[in-house]
């Protein structure tokens, strides 16, 4: 580091995804610790915004997930207080947080995402549940993707499989969401890449593969060990691992994102990547996809968080 830095590394929150954030927290922690850095983990509760008064830090690490972290109001009120922070503005995050927003956007810049349509509680309850549903199967078809418009961890989620399955996926999905994302099912693999900007331009990292046991990718399988498998790097031939990277990158800029994401996708059986999301506040503990895609690249995590956090430094706000 240039010079002596105090980093604030917030974690936990009450989103349902609290526990994992509280691991990331860790992580991160004791990455920048071993890269020489003076960092602190911090909650996101009712004594941060005293403190961030009191005794603000040169910069914020965000290792929240769920909404706190991802859906830009917590970079807002960082803005106000003049602390700067690694990752996305709030406004790019409040794109990015909402699914069926950032995948309009990315079908307008020519990048492949699976047909959806967004459904809030409201009009399922009032246009009639069951003619709905049989619309969306007339028109996408099944296999299908149902998932929060909002969340992530694959918290809601599920794959319908036959048409009888999709009102029980819409109920499932309601109770993390008001507002359910309904998309094709693409059959593939399943494509994490981490994208980077050290100062350089964004850059992807080495692809990760995720192959979960039971063939759906959900918060189970994120986070119990010996449920799912991953392959960094990814078993991709050169041509298609070129063409994701390629694709996550361009997904990263068309969102506007700055630093860090990862991108998630589907790599077809013809070689061809479909993304499903970008995520701008990636998890990091031990079992999570952009610190697997910094040990392939052969970077050390620490190294790298801490050139993220000089670059926020430089920035500013």
């Amino acid at each position: 580091m240039s010079r002596d830095l105090r980093v604030l590394v917030l974690a936990g929150g009450l989103s349902y995804e609290r526990d994992v954030s509280l691991r990331s927290g860790r992580r991160v922690v004791d990455a920048l610790h071993a890269a020489g850095v003076q960092t602190e983990l911090r909650d996101a509760d009712v004594a941060l915004l005293p403190g961030l008064r009191a005794d603000p830090p040169d910069a914020v690490v965000i290792a929240l997930h769920g909404a706190t972290g991802e859906d830009g109001s917590l970079r807002g009120v960082l803005d106000l207080f003049d602390v700067p922070y690694v990752g996305c503005d709030a406004r790019t995050a409040r794109l990015a947080w909402d699914k069926p927003s950032a995948k309009a956007v990315l079908r307008e810049a020519g990048i492949s995402t699976p047909d959806w349509v967004a459904l809030p509680h409201d009009r399922f309850s009032e246009l009639g549940a069951v003619a709905v549903l049989d619309r969306i199967v007339e028109r996408l078809g099944v296999p299908l993707m149902v998932k929060p418009a909002q969340g992530g961890s694959g918290l809601g989620a599920s794959v319908v499989r036959a048409a009888a399955e999709l009102p029980a996926a819409m109920v499932g999905c309601f109770a993390y969401d008001s507002t359910a994302l309904v998309e094709q099912y693409v059959a593939g693999s399943d494509i994490a890449v981490s994208v980077i900007d050290l100062g350089e331009g964004p850059a992807a990292l080495p692809a990760v593969e995720i192959v979960p046991r039971d063939g759906v990718y959900d918060y189970a399988a994120r986070y119990t060990a010996g449920l799912t498998t991953w392959h960094a790097p990814a078993r991709l031939s050169p041509a298609v691992a070129a063409d994701v990277s390629a694709v996550a990158v361009a997904a990263h800029e068309a969102l506007g994102l700055r630093d860090l994401s990862r991108v998630d996708l589907i790599v077809d059986p013809d070689g061809v990547p479909h993304v499903l999301e970008v995520n701008v506040s990636p998890g990091m503990t031990e079992t999570s996809l952009l610190p697997l895609a910094v040990g392939a690249a052969g970077l050390d995590l620490g190294k790298v968080l801490s050139g993220l956090v000089e670059r926020a430094v430089r920035r500013g706000i």
